[in-house]
């Protein structure tokens, strides 16, 4: 009974490990980033397969903007939202045509700077698509659209796309989605006063033609615009000049592309 009594007493504790130690959670981590990366990228995808060049190039301002944003703003619907393009209102009220002048001019000061020109006329290009209303740059005249700034002044570029072309093959009788242009700048266009220049543009005949009609027809569709410009009330006057460039000048470098039939107005700088 002694023996027994003084036995010592021996404690076995056994740690269990659920899973493993290498089994940790890090992967989840690694796996949800990579789930969202693609998700990113297909969003991307679906944004360049939706939208037009024009909407690409106003979502790249966007996040780089080079003018202020706020100048003509509104919230209407549409997908370039604002009020209409049509009426005062819409454009900052302290110049000529609604159109921002600088202190300076009104004052009599000293002609606006290059920057400054530049920055008005990107915004006359917004306003073309603008959307409000009765006064609407529906998506399928937007998409005929491309705006920039050259040294000459804004250039509005009216093209054919593929299975929607400006004019009738060949000739320069407008269809509908033309005239809708046509009427679409004109009204923008009166809301300042610098002169405007019309240029037509022709693509390369794929096949070698006993005569070159390619002057002749760029010439014929730079006219019809001029005459349609009249029509829409826009001041004959301030029509500079109306040039046909044939197919010398392509804008890609498929020269028989369709993209290259295109009409140019150019909203010219002011050279007081």
């Amino acid at each position: 009974m002694s023996a027994k009594t003084n036995a010592p007493v021996i404690i076995k504790r056994v740690k269990k490990v659920s899973g493993g130690g290498h089994h940790g959670g890090a992967w989840k981590v690694a796996y949800a980033d990579f789930v969202t990366a693609m998700m990113a990228f297909f969003l991307l995808m679906w944004l360049l397969n939706a939208t037009t060049e024009k909407q690409r190039k106003g979502i790249a301002d966007y996040f780089n903007p080079t003018i202020q944003i706020a100048r003509v703003s509104g919230g209407g619907d549409g997908s370039f939202g604002g009020d209409s393009v049509f009426v005062e209102e819409t454009l900052s009220q302290t110049g000529n045509g609604g159109v921002p002048r600088d202190p300076a001019m009104t004052d009599g000061g000293p002609h606006n700077d290059a920057a400054t020109e530049n920055a008005r006329l990107e915004e006359v290009g917004k306003m073309l698509f603008a959307r409000s209303g009765e006064s609407m740059a529906s998506d399928d005249i937007a998409r005929h659209i491309v705006t920039r700034v050259t040294d000459e002044g804004l250039l509005v570029e009216l093209f054919d796309l593929n299975n929607a072309p400006l004019f009738e093959p060949d000739t320069d009788i407008p269809n509908p989605i033309l005239v809708d242009l046509v009427a679409l700048v004109a009204r923008v266009f009166q809301l300042v006063e610098n002169g405007v220049s019309v240029e037509g543009h022709v693509a390369t005949q794929p096949i070698v033609l006993l005569e070159n009609t390619a002057w002749s027809l760029s010439t014929a569709r730079a006219t019809k615009i001029r005459k349609m410009l009249e029509r829409a009330d826009f001041p004959p006057e301030r029509i500079h000049r109306v040039t046909g460039h044939a197919d010398r000048d392509p804008t890609v470098k498929n020269v028989v592309a369709i993209r290259n039939n295109r009409v140019e107005l150019i909203l010219l700088r002011d050279r007081r």
